[in-house]
């Protein structure tokens, strides 16, 4: 999969959920070198909804998880999901922002 093809998926995620992704970031075997030739290409994202989704008594899904059948194993945290795990120090939201 080339780099183009992700951009389009995760241009896809933001148009079908109508978010901004703020960040995004390859992880898993290929991020750290440990690829084969049928490892799948995870991609973790950092999104923000429009001000509206937000100002809601009731707390909306704060999670995109998208899998296609070539291989794209995206998963995507809201702006605030992501900084309450910053703050808790959340190894996995750590380790997406080392990624390249």
């Amino acid at each position: 999969m080339t780099r183009e093809e992700i951009l389009k998926h995760l241009q896809k995620i933001k148009v079908q959920y109508n978010v901004k992704i703020l960040y995004a970031a390859e992880s898993g075997n290929r991020a750290w070198g440990f690829s084969s030739p049928d490892s799948d290409w995870d991609v973790r994202f950092i999104y923000v909804h429009p001000l509206n989704w937000y100002l809601t008594v009731n707390f909306n899904r704060d999670v995109i998880e998208i899998m296609t059948d070539e291989g794209f194993d995206a998963v995507g945290w809201d702006i605030r999901k992501t900084l309450q795990l910053y703050r808790k120090t959340n190894p996995t939201m750590l380790e997406w922002l080392k990624s390249r």
